[in-house]
Formats: C-alpha cells, sequence, structure tokens
C-alpha cells in the first residue's frame, strides 16, 4: 500500500520507454505523477538510419513524436539533459538542450526507469582515439546523425569523396553499405569506401555463413577491407593501429557505444561497462525502486547483446513491473528470447535475414525490415485532432 502522489520519472525515450507510454495511455494510476526527460522532440528508429542514408526514408518517416505520445499517456515532458544521478537522493540534475531554455535544475523521483539509448562518451571516446570526437561522423546519438547526413551529400554531388567506416558490426555495415549505394546513384563519380573492423572479421557477432555473404556483397561492391584497429584520426587521416595511416575526406564512427558519462557517480550498481546491472525483472540490483532496459542495461543473470530487439521485447515487462513497483505488487520476470531475428541491410532493396543458424538474403528480406519499422512507427505515432 502507498499514499499520496508517487512520482515516476522515464529518463529518455528508447523503445522500452515507447511501450511504456502507451501503457500509461491506456491505464495510467491517478495517484501516479508521470515526467519525461528527453533532450529531442522525436525518436528517430535507428533501424531505418540506413534507409535515410541510402535515399529511401525521408527523416520524418523515421520520426516517431514524442509529444503526443507523452500527452496521452498524461505525461509531462522536459525537453533536457541529465549530466547526473543521485540514487541516494533520487534526484536526476538537468541540464537544457539550448542557450535560454528553462528547464528545473532538479527532477525528483521515487521510482525512476532509464532508457536512454546508445550514446558515446566523448571524453572516453578521445582516450581510446584521439581525434575522433573532432574529426569523425558518429552514428550517435541518431537523432544527430539524421541531420548531419545530408551535408555529406552536398559534399558528394560537388567531388567523390573517400569515406572510412569504423566499426564492422551491424550498424558499420549497415551504413558503409547505405552510403555506398547513395553516392553511387547520387554522388559524384568515384567516390571510395574502406572498412575498418576493429582487428574482427566483418559481421563477427553473427553466424559464418552471414559473415560469407557480407564478404562476397563488399567485394562485389569494390569495398576495402581492413582488418585492423583505428587508434586516431588527424584532418583527412585515420591512424591504424598497425602504423599505417588512411587518407579519407570522412571517417563513420560506428562502433560500439558507452554507458552514459553521468552513471559512475550516481551510486547505482554497474557493470564492468558502466551500464545499469538489472536483474530479470529489470530492476537495479542495488536500488529497488530504479529500473533500466535497452542500452544502458546489463541483466547480471543473463547478459544478451545491445539491440532493438531486445529492448523491445524488454518493454511489455518493464511497463508491468513499473505499475507493479507503484502499487506495491509482485513483479514478473522478464525472459531474453534465445535466438532473435537479425536483418541487417545491405542498401535499400536488399537484406540478409538471419535466425540462429539459418539464413538467407534478397529483396524480400529487405521489404520485410521495411514493413517491420514502418509498422512500428505507425504503432507509436498518435495521431494529433
Amino acid at each position: 500500500m502507498h499514499h499520496g502522489i508517487k512520482k515516476l520519472l522515464l529518463l529518455g525515450t528508447g523503445h522500452a520507454h515507447l511501450q511504456v507510454l502507451t501503457r500509461l495511455a491506456q491505464n495510467r494510476p491517478a495517484d501516479l505523477d508521470v515526467t519525461v526527460l528527453t533532450p529531442y522532440p522525436h525518436h528517430t528508429l535507428s533501424g531505418m538510419v540506413p534507409g535515410l542514408v541510402a535515399g529511401r526514408y525521408s527523416a520524418e518517416d523515421c520520426q516517431i513524436p514524442l509529444e503526443p505520445l507523452v500527452k496521452a499517456a498524461g505525461a509531462r515532458w522536459v525537453q533536457g539533459r541529465c549530466t547526473a544521478l543521485d540514487a541516494a537522493r533520487q534526484t536526476v540534475v538537468v541540464s537544457p538542450t539550448s542557450k535560454g531554455q528553462a528547464v528545473p535544475s532538479e527532477l525528483p523521483y521515487h521510482l525512476l526507469s532509464v532508457d536512454t539509448g546508445a550514446v558515446f562518451d566523448r571524453t572516453r571516446l578521445e582516450a581510446d582515439m584521439p581525434g575522433a570526437s573532432t574529426h569523425a561522423l558518429m552514428v550517435h546519438p541518431v537523432e544527430v546523425f539524421a541531420t548531419l547526413w545530408p551535408q555529406v551529400m552536398e559534399r558528394a554531388v560537388n567531388r567523390p569523396l573517400s569515406i572510412a567506416v569504423v566499426g564492422a558490426g551491424a550498424a558499420g555495415l549497415e551504413l558503409l553499405f547505405a552510403a555506398e549505394q547513395c553516392l553511387r546513384l547520387h554522388g559524384a563519380a568515384g567516390a571510395r569506401f574502406t572498412l575498418i573492423t576493429g582487428g574482427t572479421e566483418p559481421a563477427a557477432d553473427h553466424p559464418r555463413g552471414v559473415q560469407r555473404r557480407v564478404l562476397r556483397r563488399l567485394k562485389a561492391l569494390g569495398i576495402t577491407v581492413l582488418r585492423d584497429t583505428c587508434v586516431g584520426m588527424d584532418h583527412g587521416v585515420v591512424r591504424l593501429g598497425g602504423g599505417s595511416e588512411l587518407a579519407c575526406d570522412l571517417p563513420l564512427l560506428a562502433i560500439g557505444t558507452h554507458a552514459p558519462a553521468w552513471l559512475p557517480g550516481s551510486g547505482l550498481a554497474l557493470c564492468e561497462a558502466g551500464h545499469v546491472l538489472v536483474n530479470d525483472r529489470q530492476q537495479s540490483t542495488s536500488h529497488p525502486n530504479v529500473f533500466a532496459a535497452g542500452d544502458v542495461a546489463t541483466r547480471a543473470d543473463a547478459p544478451h547483446p545491445r539491440s532493438g530487439v531486445h529492448a523491445l521485447r524488454a518493454g511489455p515487462t518493464l511497463a508491468a513491473n513499473l505499475l507493479a513497483a507503484h502499487e506495491g505488487s509482485a513483479l514478473k520476470p522478464h525472459h531474453p528470447p534465445k535466438n532473435t531475428l537479425s536483418l541487417l541491410s545491405c542498401g535499400a532493396g536488399h537484406a540478409i535475414a538471419s535466425w540462429g543458424p539459418l539464413h538467407a538474403e534478397g529483396a524480400w528480406a529487405w521489404a520485410w525490415k521495411d514493413r517491420m519499422d514502418r509498422t512500428f512507427v505507425a504503432k507509436y505515432t498518435v495521431t494529433v485532432g
């Protein structure tokens, strides 16, 4: 049992929090005051960004407007950034997203849920890869990347560009294939592309059959693959771990992301990489009134890859457990799936599909991915009026 109004703070609007807001829109307890803190007015679906780069989608196609969704949930939206979290005091420190913007300096909470999505910690990035935060175009946050890509195309129309993608996971590969397709069709002739894998094989976290398909695709497109690490950048140059330098006009950074810089001082239990350590109920292992999902969280009992699929699957359990925690009732566990569907786009119109050890590719796979992504955006887009 509880008495009086309780404050629920949703920090970020990742995949799981979209589902929390939808659940609240259906049934929000009258004694639950909900605030959403996020710096952007929309959620950009990261899986559609390669299609944006390839020229198949507009920015609006990839965006879910947040204000109507927040209003439908009966929540308050604060457009700002979290700069500190004090789990003992149950407060979040807020900074504005632009000069002159009025935001509360602190937001208190009784219940906190964190789903801030993928980020780069520029301090850590500079320590590992000096010059990257200045010279590279980073794929995260995707909201910023989506606004900057048109500037790349303005340059590409006038002269052939040399582009190096750092990172050979799904994000880097999809970005590389999409950029190659777009510049081949709409840029000046002669653009060159290089993939810097970090010393591993491309798509190393996928089955071997998918890796072979990716390598065939890279070879067919004439993309250079360097199985080396990036150790720094200067203007027009990427420095490699083997001691050589690669001249390029634009490095695109799609390596693994970091935990937010404000987490280490929060007092929350964290994993070695700095993400919030949660149990099978998506609940902090150190603070039972704090929950987390998506890229910012690590399951203590069953670690799994950081992907939109896993964040999406955790959403219903997170929503149910936040309401259960408010009511003082029992929480339920979330069981991550053993296998998830992977649809790796190779430019608009072609994708590689895999499920466990099974894999295939073709235009049908891209059409499947396109349909799923468009359905997701439509599902969470609240019509005003």
